[in-house]
């Protein structure tokens, strides 16, 4: 018992002596804590002291700066408005200077004036008084004097001037006769000209009966879908095509080799054919345009502008092939042009697409000008290039040089001797004025020329057009033919109404 009360009272001994060692222990820390924030407290009141000092040195110096400164843009800004008012007064001078030069000038402006009316008036008495001594006016002697220079001086001026035009003359002729020998010797072209048949071969007379048909069934669809006449006579191994339309004679000439290669002829297949053969053509005017403004160095046209131009690779004019023609009339006019210092591409476009209107001229109304001027307004051309070529028949003034370079190039290519046969472009022009008489009529599906313009075609709509009104149609076109036309002989119309009914079974 006695132990654990000696463990008991060690226990509250060791205790009460670690609390007073631990308090003494705090009391010690504290004190030196306090010393530590006093020495602090002080270290930050010297660095204060030292921000503070420097802070208001900057301060002074950055004030003694901008003092300066401020007195050196004082100094400056009164420079500058010394100068300024230096120039005022250096400005107010010259006013001045020129207010009183001006005052001058208007005085003597005004003795200037009273010194002319003196010399008027002085001139006007001297003219009075001469003509009062003479008895003549003024008119009357400057006439008079005129007479007698002229009538001195009459025969020296007119054999000047008569000389002066001869050798004129002579120099324009010998200038122009050389420009266009060096065109011409520059340019080679053939001769050939178009007619107006086809032939083609066929291997043997059998095909002959072959392309008639039944009852003539054959031969009558493939003139009716094409266009032409056939003439089918004995002369061996050669079927003849017949039309004055270049392009319709070319379509019938490839359709029927094509139905000779095939050898099934009968209506449907040669609509088929011909069908096929127009799509060749229209191939080939497009190929054949293509070329033509390639060889001519024309490269900026619409292309459908080319297209029209390559029909006019089947059209002929006076027996000419037109586009033939108009490549030669294009580099003759580049040739020409070059000569004559005018513009090269102008005169080339406008020589090229001359005769534009030709390729359309037996489907629109108007002259092959006029078709022109509007395809080509249409497609958006170059005015120049209309302006050019608007003008090689004379039909509208010539609006430039390249005009007038046009219209020569086309002297040119049309003159050469072999280069074209009016009786044939007669002939041609009679044939288009027959068709154009029988399509003036309603109700008419397209008419052709045959036999040489003596039997006209025509094909009207069943739907439109009866039989009666068939009858009257035929005798009305006749009648127009005789009263518009001229003609030898006489003209056979024969007017064609088919109702075709097609039915399919599925």
């Amino acid at each position: 018992m006695n132990t654990i009360i000696l463990v008991f009272v060690t226990l509250i001994v060791g205790g009460v002596l670690g609390y007073i060692a631990r308090y003494l222990f705090a009391i010690s820390q504290r004190k030196s804590l306090e010393l530590e924030v006093k020495q602090m407290t002080l270290q930050a009141k010297d660095d204060a002291q030292k921000i503070k000092d420097e802070a208001k040195q900057k301060a002074e110096d950055r004030l003694l700066m901008v003092e300066q400164e401020e007195k050196e843009t004082r100094v400056e800004l009164k420079k500058t408005e010394d100068r300024l008012v230096k120039k005022e007064e250096l400005l107010d001078k010259r006013q001045t200077d020129l207010d009183r030069e001006s005052m001058l000038l208007q005085v003597k402006i005004e003795e200037v004036k009273k010194i002319k009316e003196r010399i008027q008036n002085s001139e006007l008495e001297k003219r009075k008084e001469l003509e009062k001594i003479s008895r003549l006016s003024s008119e009357e002697a400057r006439d008079i004097l005129l007479r007698d220079v002229e009538k001195q001086y009459e025969e020296d001026l007119l054999v000047h001037m008569q000389k002066q035009e001869l050798f004129m003359q002579e120099k324009t002729e010998r200038k122009a006769k050389d420009i266009l020998a060096t065109v011409i010797n520059r340019l080679a072209s053939s001769t050939a000209s178009e007619v107006t048949t086809t032939a083609v071969s066929i291997p043997n007379d059998d095909v002959k009966g072959k392309i008639i048909g039944k009852e003539g069934r054959n031969i009558r669809a493939f003139e009716r879908t094409a266009g032409v006449e056939l003439i089918v006579d004995d002369t061996p191994g050669t079927i003849v095509i017949s039309s004055f339309d270049p392009i319709r004679r070319q379509i019938a000439r490839l359709a029927l080799e094509n139905l000779i290669l095939d050898g099934r002829i009968q209506p449907a297949k040669i609509e088929e054919i011909v069908e096929k053969a127009k799509t060749e053509i229209n191939k080939i005017i497009k190929e054949k345009g293509e070329q033509a403004v390639y060889e001519c160095g024309i490269f900026n046209l619409d292309p459908r502008v080319v297209s029209i131009v390559g029909r006019l690779y089947f059209r002929t004019s006076y027996g000419q092939n037109v586009l033939q023609h108009s490549i030669e009339m294009t580099h003759i006019a580049g040739m020409l042009a070059e000569e004559l210092g005018a513009d090269v591409a102008i005169a080339k476009a406008g020589a090229l697409l001359h005769d534009i209107g030709k390729a359309l001229d037996h489907e629109v109304q108007g002259t092959h000008i006029e078709i022109g001027i509007r395809i080509l307004q249409k497609f958006g051309v170059d005015e120049r290039v209309i302006d050019a070529m608007k003008s090689h028949h004379d039909d509208y003034p010539h609006a430039s040089i390249e005009a007038i370079i046009v219209q020569a190039a086309d002297m040119i290519s049309g003159g050469r001797p072999g280069a074209r046969r009016d009786t044939v472009e007669n002939y041609l022009k009679r044939l288009r004025e027959l068709e154009a008489v029988a399509n003036s009529f309603e109700g008419i599906e397209k008419s052709y020329a045959l036999s040489a313009g003596r039997e006209i075609r025509v094909f009207v709509y069943p739907e439109k057009v009866s039989d009666l009104h068939a009858k009257q149609l035929a005798r009305d076109i006749a009648k127009k033919i005789e009263s518009d036309l001229k003609y030898p002989g006489e003209i056979r119309v024969a007017l064609i109404r088919e109702q075709r009914i097609i039915e399919y079974a599925r």
